[in-house]
């Protein structure tokens, strides 16, 4: 069975390993137990439906995964799921992690989530004083060990921000790069879309009645809600930086298409005068002005040379050229 850890607390102490036996989940006066399973089959968890008495709903969903954050009650026990993230290169990649809490046990399952709860285990095993008031802190030790795993994705995407901002500053960009750009921009969009329930999550635990929720464990929910709440409006500054490098991106490519624009009408400008002159003296007509000059050709040239010139000049001094 993919079971992580399992063990039984008193007082703020770990006492004993609990196997999941009808013998090892036996609890008695003031105990409770702590498991920890990742991606469990429905025979495996089936030990632990039984002994808990675990509601059927809360069950299906917690073996099917692909939830949304959210919390539900149902009878004496509470059922939390919580999503899971962790940045790989360009992209965000999400797990979930769903909670049973009950006035005697705490069971975590984790899906797609690498991020083991073994050094959480060992802080909370370190503060007896804490761990003692017991399933609903273990229950706000998860969630927060969750959220805090947020910070690195938006300090890692800031980075990647700046960056892509000041490229844009100094050089026009890449396809390569306005797609990474547009990558990161969904990837973020997708992340404030968890963050959103994730909130209400910790608000609703930090607010309502709810079983399994001491009234003094409360406001340690609302630094859950802080906290995702601070990387919620980091990523709204983000987002905001994400769309000023796309204006600015395209106001230059504008600019540097106008540039080209007025290069090439000039050069058309100043060839079309020797194009004008050698077309009109090129029409072989029997009467033309000079036509039988003998300098007629010279001057032709010379008459090309200096209006070419004077244009250059002029589209130099506006900055066309």
């Amino acid at each position: 069975m993919p079971v992580v850890a399992s063990y039984v607390y008193r007082d703020g102490q770990r006492v004993r390993a609990a196997p999941l036996t009808a013998e090892g989940l036996a609890l008695e006066a003031g105990e409770f137990v702590w498991v920890g399973l990742v991606d469990p089959t429905d025979e495996e968890f089936d030990v632990l439906v039984q002994r808990f008495k675990l509601h059927p709903l809360a069950v299906e969903d917690a073996l099917a995964a692909h939830q949304m954050p959210k919390v539900e009650v149902y009878g004496r026990e509470l059922f939390v799921v919580a999503r899971t993230a962790a940045r790989i290169d360009e992209r965000i990649n999400y797990g979930e992690t769903h909670i049973f809490v009950g006035p005697d046990h705490v069971i975590s399952i984790r899906h797609g989530s690498s991020r083991t709860h073994d050094s959480l285990r060992a802080q909370l095993e370190a503060s007896p004083d804490e761990l003692r008031r017991g399933p609903d802190f273990v229950l706000h030790g998860i969630l927060d060990f969750i959220v805090d795993a947020y910070t690195p994705i938006v300090d890692e995407s800031e980075d990647s921000v700046l960056e892509m901002e000041q490229k844009t500053l100094d050089a026009f960009l890449s396809r390569a790069e306005i797609r990474r750009l547009f990558t990161l921009r969904r990837e973020l969009l997708k992340f404030r879309r968890i963050l959103g329930p994730m909130e209400e999550v910790a608000r609703r635990l930090q607010s309502l009645d709810l079983p399994c929720i001491d009234v003094d464990v409360r406001p340690y929910f609302r630094d859950v809600s802080d906290h995702v709440q601070r990387v919620n409006s980091r990523l709204g500054g983000l987002n905001d930086i994400l769309s000023s490098v796309f204006e600015v991106a395209n106001l230059l490519e504008q600019q540097r298409q106008g540039v080209i624009t007025r290069k090439l009408a000039s050069w058309a400008a100043i060839l079309a005068v020797p194009t004008a002159i050698a077309g009109i003296y090129g029409m072989n007509f029997e009467f033309m002005p000079e036509l039988h000059w003998r300098y007629g050709y010279l001057a032709a040239l010379a008459l090309m040379g200096a209006v070419c010139t004077a244009l250059f000049v002029t589209f130099k001094k506006t900055k066309w050229l």
